[in-house]
């Protein structure tokens, strides 16, 4: 549907088009025309929508800053599910991963050579020098926030705590590297070039996505170089920036589980994420 330039805007802040979004849309519309891949108008939040994203966000966190004062060496990574359980009910939110495709847990916990989407286990604990990620998303009132981070379990040795620094440090770079209307590839851009100075590489197998009102959702976002520049990062887009970085190979196999991401020299991997707005002025971190 065309709108007229007094007709209410589609973005429902009860404003009129042309007080709105009118310039917005014909900014988009010129950088279309010009061959760009410009990111449909699902994929723009309202602020409300950004509002109940970051309020999911401050659940989320909670729930892995209290992790981090209960994590422990002989902990099962079971014993770590069920404390995402109670506190995900105590704050009334649900955990996304739950039946997620069958995922038979409430979050994910990978551990040294694990690179996403371990399975917490009743047969799994925690050993001195382990590195462990935990990987969290929360849906309250409908909305999603995803957000992992790295946890060192006792007396690690300092070629993984390079490693998960390193990757923090990376993650952050490309935070700070967004800009509106530059294309995706400007964070794999960012990414991989920095971590491959350590001799490290990126993961290719898996990426960040968009999410807000979806778990998953439009752009994929590779954390390495690509020759595609893929999608415009659009002002009101939200998004996942969650760098895999492997301190071998970049080459990942799939255990029969069907769920767990090893990397396939055995060697260790890193992972943090945060949940990104796409702003006027770069980007900010909702989660």
């Amino acid at each position: 549907m065309t709108l007229s330039r007094n007709d209410a805007c589609w973005c429902g802040s009860g404003k009129k088009y042309k007080s709105c979004h009118l310039g917005f849309d014909e900014k988009l519309k010129k950088l279309k025309n010009e061959g760009y891949i410009v990111p449909p108008k699902d994929l723009f939040r309202t602020p409300e929508e950004i509002e109940k994203i970051r309020k999911s966000g401050l659940v989320t966190n909670k729930i892995l800053d209290i992790l981090g004062d209960e994590i422990k060496i002989g902990m099962s990574t079971a014993e770590i599910d069920d404390i995402v359980v109670k506190i995900t009910k105590e704050h009334g939110a649900t955990a996304a991963p739950l039946n997620y495709n069958g995922f038979p847990k409430s979050c994910c916990t990978s551990i040294n050579e694990v690179v996403c989407h371990g399975i917490p286990s009743e047969n799994e604990f925690l050993k001195d020098g382990d590195i462990l990620n935990i990987d969290i998303t929360s849906i309250l009132d409908g909305y999603f926030s995803d957000v992992s981070r790295m946890y060192l379990i006792g007396n690690v040795s300092d070629d993984a705590k390079k490693l998960v620094d390193i990757t923090k440090q990376s993650m952050y770079m490309a935070i700070e590297t967004v800009q509106p209307y530059a294309p995706v590839n400007i964070i794999g851009e960012t990414i991989e070039p920095f971590v491959k100075q350590y001799g490290y590489s990126v993961v290719r197998a898996l990426g960040g996505h968009g999410v807000g009102k979806n778990f998953h959702d439009d752009p994929h976002v590779n954390h390495y170089r690509t020759k595609y520049d893929g999608m415009l990062l659009v002002p009101g887009m939200v998004l996942t920036i969650e760098p895999m970085i492997n301190a071998g190979t970049y080459d990942v196999e799939i255990l029969e589980d069907e769920w767990t991401v090893v990397t396939k020299d055995g060697k260790l991997s890193a992972q943090w994420e945060r949940t990104v707005l796409i702003t006027e002025d770069g980007a900010e971190i909702l989660a």
